[in-house]
């Protein structure tokens, strides 16, 4: 791997820390770019290469995935929604439908006694959202 390669990757994997970090923030593509010290076109691109992903949807899948925990531990749809940072019920509901297949909803109401039983670390890894359909970011 060249020097500039591993320049762009440790710049992209800042961005990706603050998106991890901050995903409950108002976050856009030019303040992730920023972090990066890219601009908004070029980072978007070189993230997509890198993680598989676009920045939006990466960030949509973290706010996905702690909603997941706060709903399995009794939070309201609503209150999970606003919690992780998303300001619309509707999109949250169907990117949450979208990347886990089934809706806020149904996924609070199902029982979760396993993932209960489990160390925090496995379980974590265990309920990770894994993408059903891929969003249209």
């Amino acid at each position: 791997m060249k020097p500039y390669e591993l320049e762009v990757l440790t710049a992209l994997r800042r961005a990706k820390d603050m998106i991890d970090r901050e995903y409950a923030r108002p976050l856009d593509v030019p303040t992730m770019a920023a972090k990066a010290m890219m601009s908004p076109a070029h980072f978007s691109r070189q993230f997509k290469v890198a993680y598989g992903q676009s920045p939006y949807a990466y960030l949509m899948t973290r706010r996905i995935e702690r909603s997941m925990a706060l709903l399995r531990a009794g939070v309201s749809v609503t209150d999970a929604c606003m919690e992780v940072g998303c300001t619309s019920l509707g999109s949250f509901s169907t990117s949450f439908t979208q990347i886990t297949g089934e809706s806020p909803s149904a996924y609070r109401n199902r029982e979760h006694a396993a993932v209960h039983a489990m160390p925090a670390c496995i379980a974590k890894s265990v309920t990770r959202p894994k993408s059903t359909k891929a969003p249209r970011f």
